[in-house]
């Protein structure tokens, strides 16, 4: 096993909520070992790029309750090619990187894995996406307070909707997982839920519309998964204004806000275990691997595997209890 002397650290992707606990607990932790930190600005694009800055203690002092990343972050086709990534490896390895702890979602891990094995280079990806997608663990790092902001959009929606005898279709992210949807969903207590996973209709989110009439609603609120296969908030909106002429609707389209804002106490946390294990086991010798959470848990699960098995995130008993709370 190679003698690990200088980690880098980077963040890729889209941000997510979190990401700064965990660099703050890879830079410690690494520190605690006598070993450097790097910091790798704009993620892949900022090795190319020779984007680098020594990290000390002081250097992630205050940011564990803040969003995004301190390190910035970057989609990078370049890194895709062979002759980037070579120029990635001349000038990491120029700053004495002998490691890597890569935060990001599948993208980022991709890369990770296709870098070490071209240069035998030491690498833990943790997983840091806000539409807990990622196979090896039960939440991914951003979740938690993406479902929080989701939640809160939600019951001030519901203030408007009450008000002026509305039914809202309140469009979350979640290109090709529902977890968001179906989360804020029954935690904010709408009335439908659309998700790319199961395929949900047309026909069958009418059914839940006239249900809730028959029984005197007079407001709803309606949470789509922007990947879901009828075409979004808006497309939905106007088909059911075509088939219910009568409904008062409106369109709400949540975005980036999800991404931003203070991480919650579940993500600080999770953000600081998973630096701290991340940078632990490359120590042990451990590579090409992604940390996670089961249960409570912390465990590692190699890239390939995680990369090539999909795994349904949505929750069965979830789905049931959304299911009967919209009956």
């Amino acid at each position: 096993m190679k003698k690990i002397n200088r980690i880098g650290v980077f963040t890729s992707g889209g941000d997510a909520p979190g990401m700064n606990a965990a660099i703050r607990a890879v830079v410690r932790t690494a520190i605690y070992h006598d070993i450097a930190v790097t910091g790798i600005y704009h993620g892949y694009q900022g090795m190319i790029d020779r984007e680098f800055v020594d990290m000390n203690r002081r250097s992630v002092s205050s940011i564990i309750q803040k969003g995004g990343t301190i390190l910035k972050s970057a989609r990078c086709l370049d890194f895709k090619t062979k002759e980037g990534r070579e120029k990635a490896y001349n000038n990491i390895k120029s700053q004495g990187i002998d490691a890597l702890v890569a935060i990001g979602g599948d993208g980022t891990f991709t890369g990770a894995k296709i870098f070490s094995e071209e240069y035998d280079i030491p690498v833990m990806c943790i997983p840091g996406t806000i539409d807990n997608d990622l196979c090896g663990t039960d939440y991914t790092l951003g979740y938690d307070t993406a479902n929080n902001t989701v939640i809160e959009a939600i019951d001030k929606i519901r203030d408007t909707a009450s008000s002026h005898n509305r039914v809202f279709f309140v469009e979350v992210m979640g290109r090709d997982s529902g977890c968001i949807a179906l989360s804020a969903g029954v935690g904010g207590g709408a009335e439908a839920i659309l998700l790319p996973e199961l395929n949900s209709g047309i026909d069958d989110l009418l059914d839940e519309i006239y249900l809730a009439e028959s029984r005197d609603k007079t407001s709803m609120i309606v949470i789509i998964a922007e990947g879901d296969k009828n075409g979004g908030a808006y497309n939905v909106a106007k088909i059911v204004k075509e088939k219910i002429p009568h409904l008062d609707i409106k369109v709400s389209i949540l975005g980036h806000l999800q991404r931003g804002g203070a991480p919650s106490s579940f993500d600080r946390i999770l953000g600081t275990r998973m630096g701290y294990i991340a940078v632990n086991e490359l120590l042990k010798g451990n590579s090409k691997a992604t940390v996670g959470i089961r249960g409570n848990q912390m465990v590692t699960t190699p890239l390939e595997e995680a990369l090539n098995t999909k795994e349904l995130k949505l929750d069965d008993e979830l789905l049931a209890i959304a299911n009967i709370m919209n009956k």
